[in-house]
């Protein structure tokens, strides 16, 4: 199901030595409504699905379960139109910023997230601790654990 350009053609070195992939290849890639910044689905790509995309225009992810590329919408008409790609500070996971046609859940939800919120203990927050702004600066590295 390649309807997009030759895969002869790889992605990019200086791009594909950023990404830092799961033992099976794989970057997770966060799909986002462009506009309104509202997330829809966490799918995953590799070099190719990722080249892809950023050569048609169109999201194309690889389905782990199936073991295959597809792109989002050539079946059900729900497609991802790119507006850009970016790769996160660590180099794992991918926010892909998108204009969604239709539903983005195979269950025919908008999100994958709708209605499935989970409860949270003290749902008030009361008992946690204020937010913390850590600025977006080299020594702010320092203080992150989740590297």
């Amino acid at each position: 199901m390649d309807n997009t350009a030759s895969a002869d053609v790889a992605l990019d070195p200086a791009i594909a030595q950023r990404l830092k992939k799961t033992p099976d290849g794989l970057v997770a890639a966060i799909a986002q409504q462009h506009d309104t910044g509202e997330v829809l689905m966490l799918g995953w790509m590799d070099e190719e699905a990722l080249r892809r995309t950023l050569t048609s225009g169109r999201a194309t992810y690889y389905s782990r379960s199936r073991r295959e590329y597809w792109r989002k919408g050539d079946t059900s008409g729900h497609i991802q139109e790119v507006r850009s790609v970016a790769l996160d500070c660590d180099g794992d996971a991918l926010l892909v910023q998108v204009e969604q046609t239709g539903a983005a859940c195979h269950t025919g939800t908008r999100t994958c997230f709708d209605g499935r919120q989970l409860p949270l203990s003290d749902p008030d927050h009361s008992d946690r601790p204020a937010p913390v702004d850590v600025p977006a600066t080299p020594a702010a590295k320092e203080t992150t654990t989740d590297a």
